[in-house]
């Protein structure tokens, strides 16, 4: 009751207990002596306090029905900076760790130049070279940037796995017609369940996104008039068809930052996707040299990496070294969001596995439907003999 309260105050509502529940009025002059005023826009508009408007969807659909507001405009500008501060700010608390647990820090480029050797080199082309018993790479990966701040009115987006369709509908929702064109023939990338997907995909299309999946793009060209036309086909091949946008985006997925890290001078060769071959222990074909995260097999998610760190250095340190891959999670941050764990049914189906499925609808859950965001499902997949849980997918 407090977030709802919080929430109503924070849109200008003024909230009456009384009989039959709280009551909530926005821009009425008029009320009790000594009762909270808030500036609202001109009109009285009432209703029972019972649920919890949801900022990131649009005030009719959190039942707020009532309720209308006008004058609303999107400062893309400050959006961007606030997301920039808080990327600085969590940046920044990487830095706090490193002093708190006394770790040096190095500002620079930082390539190897020796089985047990590091050089450093500065943004003024100065040079450190740091002496070790032991290395890490843990460089991550990269991506192609947003080009500009703007919102277009027309985006193409070239990928709809998990960065292109939360990418796609974030500029979905800032106001952008989005197509998103998927070689493979579902959303959300690999991994996800198939009946997650095509829920997933329904809902989405619902929002306004649309999809051209089993596709590829085989050229794109910038016209006279500044748009941008893409030429596509089937993925198998077949007729061309071109679309035309305002921004093309590429979200083909990442790929691991192994370029320049001065590998080849020790004899350490990358496998075809530029990824760095380790063993069980992370280890490299260089004994003294240890890999994790993006630049290592496996998905490249942040959680999976931080792990890797922990038990890579645990087993330098004389322990034990095991991660089960099956227990990393993962999750598509849109709206609604989409997280699994473990198994999906076509896995168990490939690996003739015995399995039972359990769902339940978020339509038959009381939250969502005070909510009235009733799209989504649990679904649990387990051992059909034993019970033992194989996989877990959330839609909602």
């Amino acid at each position: 009751m407090q977030s709802c309260r919080a929430m109503y105050l924070s849109l200008g509502v003024r909230l009456d207990p009384g009989p039959g529940g709280t009551r909530w009025t926005r821009g009425d002059p008029a009320g009790p002596p000594g009762s909270p005023r808030v500036p609202g826009p001109a009109g009285p508009v009432d209703g029972v306090c019972g649920e919890e408007p949801d900022p990131g969807r649009n005030l009719p659909q959190c039942g707020l029905h009532p309720l209308q507001v006008s004058g609303i405009s999107l400062n893309l500008e400050k959006m961007m900076s606030q997301k920039s501060g808080a990327v600085k700010a969590l940046t920044g608390g990487i830095a706090h760790l490193f002093k708190q647990n006394k770790v040096i820090h190095v500002n620079g480029f930082g390539r190897v130049s020796g089985k047990n050797q590091v050089t450093a080199t500065a943004e003024d082309g100065s040079e450190q070279v740091i002496n070790t018993k032991n290395i890490l790479i843990a460089t991550g990966s990269e991506v192609t940037p947003f080009p500009g701040i703007q919102v277009p009115q027309e985006l193409i987006v070239i990928g709809a796995g998990v960065i292109g369709v939360e990418l796609g509908s974030v500029w979905q929702r800032l106001g952008s017609k989005v197509t998103a064109v998927e070689f493979l023939a579902h959303v959300g990338g690999l991994g996800i369940d198939m009946e997650i997907s095509k829920n997933f995909q329904r809902i989405l299309q619902k929002q306004g996104m649309k999809f051209k999946l089993g596709t590829k793009v085989t050229a794109a060209t910038r016209r006279t008039d500044g748009k941008i036309d893409v030429a596509v086909e089937a993925a198998a091949g077949g007729k061309q068809e071109t679309l035309s946008c305002d921004v093309l985006l590429v979200c083909i997925g990442r790929r691991p930052f192994t370029s320049n890290l001065g590998l080849d001078s020790v004899g350490i060769a990358l496998d075809n996707r530029g990824r760095i071959p380790v063993n069980n222990r992370f280890q490299t074909s260089v004994p003294s040299i240890f890999a994790i995260g993006d630049v290592v097999a496996g998905p490249m998610l942040a959680h999976k990496a931080e792990d890797e760190g922990i038990i890579c250095v645990e087993g330098m340190a004389g322990g034990a070294v095991h991660i089960d891959y099956n227990c990393v999670p993962s999750v598509i941050y849109t709206h609604p969001e989409v997280a699994w764990i473990g198994k999906t049914e076509e896995q168990l189906k490939e690996e003739a596995v015995p399995y039972k499925v359990g769902k339940f609808p978020f339509a038959a859950n009381s939250r969502a439907k005070t909510n009235a965001d009733t799209d989504g499902l649990v679904k649990i997949l387990s051992h059909k003999e034993t019970d033992r849980m194989l996989g877990a997918h959330i839609l909602g």
